[in-house]
């Protein structure tokens, strides 16, 4: 934690210097562009993010949406916080963590309505406290361990006596490989990729295991940002509500649109993750008080914040509500 609080120094100085948080006028006449900073590499789960871009939805809400893609530069939670971006895309827990640690960001909409964490698991697993003596590999984040404790421990097993080895973002590979007996994943990204791949794998869901239904991903601003510049962060879940009715009618433009800026050919495994997370999509930006309470809860039980967060400082019931 000593680490860390320097880098938050620097980012607390960065919001007060900012200026438009990433939601600049463009040239005169023109709409006002706002930034976007996706929280990993493109995949379904921005859909909606892309079909708003794609069918005009932003410009129709009186603004120009440029999508951020994460580079080897900051972070989207780094840019939102600095001030450089207006808003982003990011894990709901991640939320909670930059917020106990002193930034004052903001959650403004989900993108899906449930859990994405899960157990991915090779075909001999049954359930979660079948990995007692077994091997399960993490990425390094904070998160990986605690879940991986709560859905053993809800099963009924022994965390300690599971192997946990450090794999960095190499889950897919490492399960095909048969490396290690389970990894905790995403089953709309990691989970669909390896039964693409041909490995029937177990998918053992967080919220199957003790865990509310949550949104996993959110929209998310500075405070400082949103105090300044209301009507366009509410003009942008505007139009990315519009984005999710738009990628469930026309699936295909925007899965293409998907695999292009992801770099991949492979727009039949995109396009199968799409499917997978479509149903999550609705209601569109929705954030419900009474599932963020329940989730405030499980994060603080299970370890991944010291203290509860509370949820009506960290989101913004309400914003671009009518439409």
């Amino acid at each position: 934690m000593t680490s860390a609080r320097p880098a938050l120094l620097v980012l607390a100085l960065a919001l007060v210097l900012a200026g438009c948080g990433g939601a600049g006028r463009g040239a005169k006449g023109a709409l006002p562009e706002v930034d976007l900073a996706l929280d990993f590499v493109p995949n379904a789960v921005h859909a909606p993010i892309y079909a708003a871009v794609r069918g005009g939805l932003d410009r129709r809400q009186g603004i120009r949406l440029r999508i951020r893609r994460p580079g080897s530069g900051p972070d989207a939670l780094k840019l939102v916080a600095s001030g450089r971006v207006a808003v982003g895309v990011l894990d709901i827990h991640d939320l909670a963590i930059a917020r106990e640690r002193g930034l004052d960001l903001v959650g403004v909409g989900a993108l899906v309505q449930r859990p994405l964490a899960a157990l991915i698991a090779q075909p001999g697993v049954h359930r979660p406290r079948d990995l007692e003596g077994r091997t399960v590999g993490v990425s390094g984040l904070p998160s990986d361990p605690a879940f991986l404790r709560a859905m053993v421990e809800h099963d009924g097993g022994d965390v300690r006596r599971v192997h946990q080895v450090t794999i960095g973002f190499s889950a897919v590979a490492r399960l095909l490989s048969g490396r290690v007996d389970a990894v905790p994943a995403f089953w709309n990204a990691e989970g669909v990729a390896v039964r693409q791949e041909g490995l029937p794998a177990r998918e053992f869901r967080i919220d199957d295991y003790g865990a509310p239904p949550y949104p996993e991903v959110v929209v998310m601003t500075a405070r400082r940002t949103l105090d300044r510049h209301p009507a366009r962060i509410a003009a942008v879940v505007r139009a990315l509500r519009g984005g999710v009715r738009a990628a469930l009618a026309r699936p295909d433009p925007v899965v293409r649109d998907i695999a292009r800026a992801a770099g991949t050919d492979d727009v039949r495994l995109v396009r199968a993750q799409f499917d997978a997370v479509a149903p999550l999509f609705t209601p569109p930006l929705r954030l419900d008080r009474r599932v963020l309470e329940r989730w405030a809860t499980f994060d603080r039980e299970i370890g991944l914040v010291a203290r509860r967060p509370d949820v009506s400082r960290a989101f913004a019931f309400g914003v671009g509500r009518g439409s």
